[in-house]
C-alpha cells in the first residue's frame, strides 16, 4: 500500500502581508516667511483613501491634528465626504475647478492653520520625483518640472 504525499504535507503558513508603503514626503525647511507651498508629496497611487492615512502619519510631530483635506486636481477617483484616520474624522473635499500649476493637497487644522503640499503624480519617474523632493527639503521650493 502506498501513501499519498499530500497526506503528509506541511500545514500552510498564514499568508505574509507586505507592510504598507511609506509616505514619500518632503517638507520645506522651517522659515518665518509664509510659503505658497509647504512641501511635496509623492503618493504611490491615486487612491486617496489608501494614501491619506500614510501621509497624515508622516507629517511632522509638531503639526496639529488635520481636520480637513482638500485635493486640487482631476486625477483622483471619487471619494466620500469623510474618512476616519487614527480615530479622527477627516473631512474630504475636491476643488471644483482646476487652477493653473501643480496639483496640490491642502491640509487644514481647524483653529491652527493650513499647509499646502504640491503633489508629484504617482507615475512620475523616480529620479525626477526624488530630485523634486530633495530640492524642497533643501531650499523650500520644489525643483522646476
Amino acid at each position: 500500500m502506498t501513501t499519498d504525499p499530500a497526506d503528509h504535507a506541511r500545514p500552510a503558513w498564514p499568508p505574509h502581508h507586505a507592510p504598507p508603503p511609506v509616505a514619500r514626503l518632503a517638507i520645506a525647511p522651517h522659515a518665518d516667511a509664509v510659503r505658497r507651498i509647504d512641501g511635496v508629496w509623492w503618493p504611490h497611487s491615486t487612491d486617496l483613501l489608501a494614501e491619506l492615512p500614510e501621509l497624515l502619519s508622516a507629517l511632522p510631530f509638531d503639526w496639529p491634528r488635520i481636520t480637513h483635506v482638500t485635493v486640487n486636481g482631476t486625477g483622483w477617483p471619487a471619494f466620500p465626504a469623510h474618512i476616519l484616520v487614527s480615530g479622527h474624522v477627516i473631512r474630504l473635499r475636491r476643488t471644483a475647478t482646476r487652477r493653473p500649476g501643480p496639483d496640490t493637497i491642502c491640509l487644514v487644522s481647524t483653529g491652527h492653520g493650513r499647509w499646502d503640499l504640491a503633489i508629484i503624480p504617482p507615475g512620475t519617474p523616480e529620479p525626477e520625483a526624488v530630485r523634486t523632493m530633495a530640492e524642497m527639503a533643501r531650499t523650500g521650493e520644489p525643483s522646476p518640472a
